[in-house]
C-alpha cells in the first residue's frame, strides 16, 4: 500500500493544527491573565512552545485518526490552559471574555492565512489555474489552515460546555439559570462528540457545515473554494 499521498497530508496539515490549537489555548490564558488570573502565566502555558500545549490524543492521535479514516474532517485540541474564574476581577463576566478568546484567535488566524493565500494567488498569474494551486505546498498550508480554524473556531462556540460556546452561554445567562445549564458540563464532550459523528438532529449537516463552507469560500475567495 502506497502511503506516500497519507504522508504528504499530514505533512502540509501539521503545522497549521498545531498553530490553530495552541494559539487559541494561549489566547484563553492571555486573556485570563489580563483579568487579574495569572494561573496560566504561572504555569508557563502563554509560551509558543508547542510542547508544554501538545496532548498527545488531542493534538496528534485524534487528528491522524481522522486523516487516515478519511471522514474528511480534521479536528484536534491542546491541553487546556488552566483558569481559576475565582481569581477573575469579575468572574462572570469575565468568563465569557475568557472563553472566546479561543475560537476569535481561530477565526483571525483563518482570515489571515487567507489574506496570505489570495496575495500569493494575486501576484502570480501561474496560480489563476486552480490545478497549480493543488500542488503548491505553501498554498495547501495556507488552504489547510482557513479550513481548520473555521473548524475550531465553530465547533467551539458551540454552546454546550465545558468547550468555550457553552461557557459564553453560561456567562451570559442569569445566575440561577447558568448554575442549572453548567450541570450538563460532565456530559457535554459526550453530547457534542454524539451530534458531531452522528448529527441526529441535523445541526451540523444543515447549519454548522455550510458556515464553515460558507466562511471558508468568503475567506479564500470563492473560485478558490472548490
Amino acid at each position: 500500500m502506497d502511503f506516500s499521498p497519507l504522508i504528504q497530508k499530514i505533512s502540509i496539515i501539521a503545522l497549521p493544527i498545531i498553530v490553530g490549537v495552541i494559539f487559541h489555548e494561549i489566547a484563553h490564558g492571555w486573556v485570563a491573565y489580563k483579568f487579574g488570573d495569572p494561573t496560566a502565566k504561572e504555569q508557563g502555558r502563554l509560551s509558543i512552545n508547542p510542547l508544554v500545549h501538545i496532548d498527545l490524543f488531542g493534538t496528534i492521535i485524534m487528528p491522524l485518526i481522522l486523516i487516515f479514516s478519511q471522514t474528511g474532517m480534521i479536528f484536534g485540541y491542546a491541553k487546556p490552559v488552566p483558569v481559576n474564574f475565582s481569581n477573575l476581577r469579575e468572574p462572570k463576566k469575565n468568563m465569557v471574555w475568557v472563553a472566546a478568546a479561543g475560537p476569535v484567535t481561530n477565526i483571525l488566524l483563518a482570515f489571515l492565512s487567507g489574506i496570505i493565500f489570495r496575495l500569493i494567488v494575486l501576484m502570480n498569474p501561474y496560480y489563476f489555474s486552480w490545478s497549480p494551486v493543488l500542488f503548491d505546498p505553501l498554498l495547501l498550508m495556507l488552504r489547510y489552515s482557513v479550513r481548520l480554524n473555521l473548524v475550531l473556531a465553530v465547533i467551539n462556540l458551540i454552546p454546550i460546555p465545558p468547550v468555550d460556546g457553552g461557557r459564553i452561554l453560561t456567562g451570559l445567562l442569569p445566575s440561577r439559570q447558568a448554575l442549572a445549564y453548567s450541570k450538563i458540563e460532565p456530559f457535554g464532550l459526550l453530547i457534542l462528540v454524539m451530534l458531531i459523528f452522528f448529527d441526529p438532529l441535523g445541526v451540523f449537516s444543515g447549519l454548522v457545515w455550510p458556515i464553515i463552507s460558507l466562511l471558508d469560500a468568503l475567506f479564500l475567495g470563492y473560485r478558490f473554494s472548490a
